[in-house]
């Protein structure tokens, strides 16, 4: 019997790596509240609400599907040991990613795969760390940026993919991380 894979995001990047690599997923995002305890390092942060949104959407479908794979899965920026979040303005793009420049940055990206067989369930959480390098990118380059729809959906405030790739000198670590999701090893634990 082939099970349901139920992608627990409506994240665009997310969704398209998925159906790159031959799935199609029941797109259900998760409504579970995204608050973190005070203290935790970013590697806990990310795979504790990849958890959440995953157990939240497992949840609501529960009686639903006796075979199915629920995937959650959240990115964070991290730079000088502190979590970035997507900005919320203009102004605020422009702060984040002045801090980035020339600079290197780690993107951790949080999965959580709940698979439910009957009734048996299985839990499995992990993380995946990519370090990104800026180059160096003038005011004007980087106020030409912030004046787009861009920046505002992502952590961190850009998308390695888009317009703000050519600013990325070079990564170590897995491309689709950066993307938003490490695609490989989530087709890994899904044939598990």
């Amino acid at each position: 019997m082939t099970k349901t894979i139920i992608l627990a995001s409506k994240s665009p990047r997310r969704i398209e790596l998925m159906r790159q690599h031959g799935f199609d997923p029941v797109v259900s995002p998760s409504e579970a509240e995204e608050k973190l305890p005070e203290i935790i390092t970013p590697e806990s942060a990310v795979m504790y609400l990849a958890f959440l949104k995953a157990w939240n959407v497992a949840q609501s479908h529960m009686n639903e599907y006796d075979d199915m794979i629920v995937i959650g899965s959240d990115t964070v920026v991290v730079y000088d040991n502190k979590i970035i979040g997507k900005p919320s303005g203009p102004c605020d793009a422009f702060r984040i990613l002045s801090e980035l420049r020339n600079n290197m940055h780690q993107v951790i990206t949080g999965v959580s795969i709940i698979k439910k067989s009957g009734n048996n369930i299985q839990k499995e959480c992990f993380h995946e760390i990519t370090k990104v390098f800026f180059k160096d990118y003038s005011d004007e380059e980087l106020l030409s940026y912030v004046n787009t729809e861009e920046p505002y959906d992502k952590a961190g405030g850009y998308a390695i993919q888009q317009t703000f790739g050519k600013y990325v000198d070079h990564i170590e670590g897995d491309y689709n991380n950066v993307v938003g999701f490490p695609i490989s090893r989530v087709i890994d634990y899904i044939h598990k």
